[in-house]
Formats: C-alpha cells, sequence, structure tokens
C-alpha cells in the first residue's frame, strides 16, 4: 500500500513529502515500510515542490525541474458508519475543535488513534495500520507503531492542560463534578512515579494512580491526573482545588467518597467556598456524636425511604473550621454550617454483625489454642478477657459492652455537604458518582489501559492523553445508550459493529457517496442523538 506523508523538520521548520511503501518482510513476520523522498510541502499552496535531497550533486537550473511523484487519485471504498458517528460526536461535544486548537498540527492523528480506540475493543496500537486502511477517518493515512510513539512523545502538558480548559468550559457549572482515582499496574522499572501502593485490584505490581473528574449530569470527563503509585487518596484534593483554579473554574461543586474524607480536606474545600458532597467515616467522633440525638428514633416508619429501602435522617450541624494565617502568624477557627444525611440499611447491618460475629469467633480460637497472631493483638485486648488456669488452660471471655458499642453502629453511613438539600436528594447525586468506578471500568478493559507498558514518561503521557480523548466519545455513547434504552437491545460492541459495516464510496472529482442503510441502523443514530449519514 502506498501513501504519502507529511514531516515537519523541527530544526529549519520544513515540512517534508514523503512516498511511504507498506510491504510484508518475511523473515520478520511484520508490515514495514520504505519511504522515499518526494519533495519540500509549500505552506501556502501545500503543493509538493521537488528537492535534489541532501549530499546530492546540485542540477542545471536552466533546465526546466522534474515534477515529483503526486498522490494516484483513485476510487476508494471503505468503512464508514462509525466513524461518522464518532465524527458527529466530536463535533457535537467541540472535542474536535478544541483538540484543533491545542494540537493544530496532530489533531487530526490523535482523532484517528482514538477511534481506533473506541471501535477496536482490546485491540493495541501496533494493528492500526490494518484498521486504518479499511475504514474513513480523520487523518486518512496509516499510522504506525513508530508514528504513535512520535504522536505519543508530541503531546506537551501545556496543550493538555488547555483542552482540559476548553472542555471544561463546555461542561455546566450548575452539576457536581465527581472526583475519584483508581489504580494502574505497570510492567515499568523507569518511570518515576510507578510505585508500590494500596492497589485497588489488589495487583502485586507496582502501579500509577490515575486521578480523573467527570461531570454527573453530563456523564462526561473533562479533566485527569497522573500520580504516583503511593499516593493516598486524601492527600490529592488539594492539588486538584489548585489546579481546578488554574483552569478557571471557581464555583464547582465536588463529589467524592470517604477515601477523600479528612479535617484537611473539609477545611481547604471551605476556604475556597466550594461546594461538595463527601461520605464521612462512622468511626469518628463528629459522627457518632451527632448521630446520638436522633439514634433512638431513627429507625421509625416514618423516616424509611420505599425507592432505597433505607433509613434517612438528617442533622444540622456545625462544622469547626480551622485555618491557618501565615501573614498573620495565627490559627483563625469559626463555626461553619454543615448538614450530615445518615442512612441505616437493615440488610447491611445483618451482615455486617453476622462477619463480626465470626470474626469474633476466630479470635476467641486463636486465644484458646494459643496461636495468636500479633496483627489480631489490638482486637484481642478490646473484646476479650483472657484468663489462663493449669487446670483449665486458656477461656477467653467476650467484652459484652465492647461488642455492643461496636455492632451500635452497622448499618449506618453518612454523607457530609454544605449545601442545603434533603438525605435522598443527597444519596441519588452521591450514587451518581459510580460512573466515574464505570468509567475507570471503559479505561482498563475497553481501552487496554490495565496495565501499561511504555517505557518512557513522555510517551505514557501521550498515551494517556489520548486514551482519555477516546473515553470522552466512549461515556457519551454509554449515557446516551442508557436514556434511549439501547442496552435492553445491545452492548456498545454490538452497537458499533452494526454501524461500522456501512459503507462510503470515493471517486475522484465526484461528490462522497454513503451505500445503504437498514432501518435498524438509522434507529441506532437517532437514539445516539446523531442524523444518519447521508450522500453528499
Amino acid at each position: 500500500m502506498t501513501a504519502i506523508i507529511h514531516q515537519k523538520d523541527k530544526r529549519s521548520g520544513i515540512t517534508y513529502a514523503y512516498e511511504s511503501v507498506s510491504y510484508w518482510n518475511k523473515e520478520k513476520q511484520q508490515s514495514r515500510s520504505k519511504r522515499t523522498l518526494i519533495g519540500r510541502v509549500d505552506d501556502k499552496t501545500g503543493e509538493i515542490l521537488p528537492t535534489d535531497g541532501r549530499g546530492r550533486k546540485k542540477k542545471d537550473k536552466s533546465l526546466p525541474a522534474k515534477k515529483g511523484p503526486v498522490p494516484a487519485e483513485k476510487t476508494a471504498r471503505s468503512f464508514y458508519g462509525a466513524t461518522y458517528l464518532l465524527d458527529t460526536i466530536g463535533e457535537k461535544l467541540g472535542i474536535a475543535q478544541d483538540l484543533k486548537a491545542c494540537f493544530p498540527e496532530t489533531y487530526l492523528q490523535i482523532l484517528s488513534t482514538a477511534y481506533y480506540l473506541v471501535l477496536e475493543d482490546h485491540n493495541p496500537l501496533y494493528r492500526f495500520e490494518k484498521w486504518g486502511s479499511l475504514h474513513k477517518h480523520p487523518y486518512g493515512k496509516t499510522i504506525t507503531s513508530q508514528r504513535s510513539s512520535e504522536l505519543f512523545g508530541s503531546i506537551t502538558e501545556q496543550d493538555k492542560q488547555q483542552f482540559f480548559k476548553l472542555q471544561g468550559k463546555r461542561r455546566s457549572e450548575n452539576e457536581y463534578w465527581a472526583y475519584d482515582i483508581t489504580s494502574i499496574s505497570s510492567y515499568s522499572q523507569c518511570l518515576r512515579q510507578v510505585q508500590y501502593g494500596k492497589n485497588k485490584e489488589d495487583d502485586r505490581l507496582p502501579q500509577l494512580n490515575l486521578a480523573l473528574v467527570f461531570g454527573e449530569t453530563s456523564n462526561l470527563p473533562f479533566y485527569y491526573r497522573k500520580l504516583a503509585g503511593n499516593i493516598p487518596d486524601s492527600k490529592t484534593l488539594k492539588h486538584l482545588l489548585a489546579e481546578l483554579d488554574t483552569l478557571g473554574f471557581a464555583k464547582i461543586k465536588l463529589v467524592m467518597d470517604r477515601g477523600f474524607y479528612s479535617e484537611e480536606n473539609i477545611n481547604a474545600l471551605f476556604k475556597d467556598h466550594l461546594k461538595f458532597l463527601i461520605a464521612g467515616k462512622m468511626s469518628l467522633n463528629f459522627m457518632r456524636s451527632n448521630l446520638e440525638g436522633i439514634y433512638d428514633s431513627f429507625r421509625s416508619f416514618e423516616h424509611y425511604n420505599e425507592t432505597h429501602e433505607l433509613y434517612c435522617r438528617t442533622v444540622e450541624t456545625q462544622w469547626q473550621y480551622t485555618q491557618y494565617r501565615p501573614y498573620k502568624k495565627e490559627t483563625l477557627k469559626e463555626p461553619r454550617r454543615i448538614y450530615v444525611h445518615y442512612y441505616y440499611n437493615i440488610d447491611k447491618a445483618a451482615e455486617e454483625e453476622k462477619a463480626f460475629d465470626r470474626n469474633l469467633m476466630a479470635l476467641r480460637r486463636e486465644l484458646e489454642s494459643g496461636k495468636r497472631i500479633p496483627e489480631h493483638e489490638n482486637q484481642y485486648k478490646k473484646y476479650f478477657d483472657v484468663k489462663t488456669t493449669p487446670k483449665r488452660g486458656t477461656k477467653a471471655t467476650v467484652k459484652e459492652e465492647a461488642v455492643l458499642q461496636a455492632k451500635k453502629y452497622f448499618g449506618f453511613f453518612a454523607l457530609l455537604t454544605n449545601q442545603p438539600m434533603d438525605a435522598v436528594t443527597a444519596l441519588e447525586i452521591y450514587r451518581n458518582k459510580d460512573l466515574v468506578e464505570k468509567a475507570f471500568g471503559n479505561l482498563k478493559e475497553r481501552l487496554n489501559l490495565r496495565r501499561t507498558l511504555v517505557s518512557s514518561e513522555q510517551s505514557l503521557e501521550g498515551k494517556l492523553f489520548v486514551e482519555f480523548v477516546a473515553l470522552i466519545y466512549l461515556s457519551y455513547i454509554k449515557k446516551q445508550m442508557q436514556v434511549s434504552g439501547l442496552f435492553k437491545k445491545y452492548t456498545i460492541q454490538e452497537v458499533l459493529d452494526k454501524l461500522d459495516v456501512i459503507e462510503c464510496f470515493e471517486t475522484p472529482g465526484q461528490q462522497l457517496r454513503v451505500g445503504e442503510l437498514l432501518e435498524k441502523q438509522k434507529e441506532i443514530y437517532h437514539a445516539l442523538g446523531v442524523e444518519p449519514p447521508t450522500s453528499l
């Protein structure tokens, strides 16, 4: 297969055109390409001007210059239905426009690579050449493994930040932004941020952490950040707030799980005057003390919510806000209004009590058999009185009061917010946060990012960005399928496959022709909020 490739010389600023011929290397059993210099590309007209090349004997300038070879124009037939869908989504969400503004020279390659990741489930990037030869896509040319590595290496942090900023402005500031972190295992030993940490999938490899911010109404991501694998979730919030402020997002509302709960983080959110909804830890005195006043009447019928099968109560209380002011060398302390929403789940309480009792029995067997485990010493001391006699041996008696106190809070969980709302509304906003978890699943499974194989920092940064762009498209498709009920009939892959078979025909001097569309295919386009393609 022959293609014309443009490549810019960074030193001279000149763009050169090469004729690239793909062939099969029998010895290495893989596809290879041979490039031949054609000439330089005129920046204004795009015309290819023949050049003698470096080191060649200069030709007589009085002789007429020979024209270099030009791409042969011929009729092309390619798959178009699924890439047309992504083209339309990209225009609708401003992805293509924002990428062009941030990456004017490579945005078409970024789009085509993202399309490939979306449409080819689990397929590695080295198979792009085959896919690209069969599909109509933005770049229109092949992207070899070497070229994809060069593409990833060209993506700078500054351009990424500008893209986040442009995409973030397209999101509604009235919606909550869900923030969460996942771990990505890596085989590489030379990436600085690959560290051993708390792996959320119990993978024993070193890892990176990836933070994502999603709009809860739009269900679309607009920001991510790569973190060292050994950084706990609670330590990342301050950096996120500073980053969002730099991007120009002042009035935001965050929803987070209890991994981000800490007094320092709550104070930081109050300091920046941000709205938040965060899961609390029932083991803390603040949570338990505010529950005491309503504990005895909590499970009354009037507080039961049939939809969620929970008992729900809200307590308006005060948070003791503290802020150190270095310019005054003093610590400001003042109360801030906060709402604590409590929930009780009978089934969860029964499961927790059953698991707790099983654990107590195991602990007692360890004590009475003399096979104590050092890690369990605190639990032995908290829940048992132990007596040892020569005749009766070791006997462990349960401390009933300590056990009752522990079981008192089984089945409870709590959410904290500084925005007035009822407990059910808060619960629904919080539960919608699981869209981030599902996005992590898309990244790791469908987009083939469960374990990274890249060995350079720059390539990893670039690959993560292109994966992130692909995730925006996937997230949009997923939401539209949920809203329209398409998931009752199809999976995401089945929807994409049904559209992918639609062909287009390109003939020199004629308009693009689109192949036949079935009614089911038209219905899918409409369900995804896209007008079906027509011949132009």
